[in-house]
């Protein structure tokens, strides 16, 4: 079952690599994502069932694992399994969050379709084949729903409520945005730049950018192994991270329409007022004491203020625009080390 928001349209030994990263290789199909934090142990059975998923489709592909600042020794695991499998891993400096993870695997990859999935061994890689399906239909984002969730009930709730809250401010129809499972066209998903907790985010920014989004059922496994590290304090900062994504997208190239909007209501408001102390004023009454002139009065200044403040932000887009940043993130990655290359 799925649901629709818009309509659509050779062997090396491991080494290090400089940044930035790889070019886009013509002949890669698949990149997949992988961002992890501690899950040392599920790892060995995890890339086992990607290589087993991705195998029968007769593709190139590669597997990116974002070593996320983990303390139980999964980057040394890793770089060990780089020998005979088609890992690539991106360590981290330090444990520096999920969407710099992501970030940072995203340009990593070189295939045409990149599809992401938890560490955890939750999402289930044996879908990995519907995603890409459903994405050559011509979506650019195809995002797992976990209608049949394997979490606590209290995690269910929330993630309900969250979910729900999400779709109608945002406008995107999706049930399930927090879903580790996605399917991506390269460019698409190599074009954003993620910080703090956008991660989350990803369908409402791509539905901002005009991309053609989806989703489809995914199998939901049962955690093997750890712990999870998420509890009901993470969605409240969702809440939080939902405001700032969506006033960012509509407003950070158009400042002038929010603070000049407001501006422009408020200072009209204390014109009216202080035009009618005025009149009253030319009649013969005392206004000196009224509580509307100092209302009238401040809401001018203020909306003198919103309205300079607009101009300002009009002058920081503008200047944003020459001058796009990548938010430091050469200074978040210790290393990259590339394995066995590619399978076919």
């Amino acid at each position: 079952m799925e649901s629709s928001t818009t309509a659509p349209p050779g062997d090396a030994s491991p080494s290090e690599l400089p940044r930035p990263s790889l070019a886009v290789s013509a002949d890669l199909e698949l990149s997949v994502v992988v961002p992890v934090l501690n899950e040392r142990e599920a790892l060995p059975g995890l890339i086992e069932e990607i290589e087993q998923a991705c195998e029968p489709l007769g593709i190139r592909y590669e597997i990116v694992i974002v070593d996320d600042g983990s303390t139980d020794g999964t980057a040394e695991l890793l770089e060990r399994m780089a020998h005979d499998h088609p890992v690539a891993l991106v360590q981290l400096r330090r444990n520096f969050g999920k969407a710099a993870a992501l970030r940072e695997g995203f340009r990593e990859t070189r295939g045409r379709v990149v599809v992401t999935l938890d560490g955890d061994g939750q999402d289930d890689p044996a879908e990995i084949s519907a995603l890409m399906e459903k994405l050559g239909e011509g979506f650019d984002l195809v995002s797992g729903w976990k209608r049949d969730r394997h979490d606590p009930g209290r995690r269910r709730l929330a993630s309900r409520f969250f979910n729900r809250v999400t779709a109608v401010l945002s406008g995107v129809r999706l049930h399930d945005f927090n879903c580790g499972l996605k399917a991506y066209r390269g460019d698409r998903i190599r074009s954003l730049d993620l910080y703090g907790e956008m991660h989350r985010f990803i369908p409402v920014i791509g539905a901002q950018r005009g991309w053609r989004i989806t989703e489809i059922q995914v199998n939901h496994r049962a955690r093997q192994h750890g712990r999870s590290r998420y509890g009901l304090e993470r969605y409240a900062r969702g809440l939080l991270d939902l405001v700032n994504v969506l006033f960012i997208g509509r407003y950070q190239n158009r400042p002038i329409h929010l603070f000049g909007g407001a501006g422009l209501v408020l200072g009209f408001t204390g014109v009216i007022m202080c035009t009618y102390l005025a009149a009253i004023k030319l009649g013969g009454a005392a206004i000196g004491s009224r509580p509307l002139l100092l209302l009238g009065v401040l809401l001018i200044v203020v909306g003198i203020q919103l309205l300079t403040l607009g101009l300002l932000g009009e002058m920081v887009a503008a200047v944003r625009q020459d001058i796009r940043g990548e938010r430091g993130a050469e200074l978040q990655v210790e290393r990259v080390v590339r394995g066995a290359g590619e399978r076919e």
